[in-house]
C-alpha cells in the first residue's frame, strides 16, 4: 500500500515536471513586440517623409548652427549656482 502511494506521488511529480517543459502561452509569444511596435508608428507624424524631394523648411544653416553651438556650450560651462543665505528665518 504505501509503495503504491508513493509510486502515485512519483507519477504526479513527474507529471508535473513535464508540464514546466510544455509551452503555455503560444498566444502571447506570437503577439510579442506588437504593442511598442504600434506605439513607435503611432508616433511617426508621416511615414513616407523619406521619399519626399522637397527641401525642408525653417531655420536657416547660420541660424541652426548658431543654436546648436550654444546648446554644446550650455554642458561645457554650467551656470554658476545662486548663492545661498547664511541667515534663518
Amino acid at each position: 500500500m504505501a509503495s503504491n502511494t508513493i509510486r502515485k506521488l512519483l507519477l504526479g511529480a513527474c507529471c508535473a515536471t513535464l508540464l514546466g517543459c510544455a509551452p503555455a502561452t503560444p498566444r502571447w509569444d506570437r503577439e510579442f513586440g506588437n504593442a511598442v511596435r504600434a506605439n513607435l508608428s503611432a508616433q511617426v507624424l508621416d511615414p513616407a517623409a523619406s521619399a519626399s524631394t522637397d527641401p525642408v523648411t525653417g531655420i536657416d544653416g547660420h541660424a541652426a548652427r548658431a543654436a546648436h553651438e550654444r546648446y554644446q556650450r550650455s554642458y561645457a560651462r554650467p551656470d554658476a549656482e545662486p548663492a545661498r543665505s547664511l541667515v534663518t528665518q
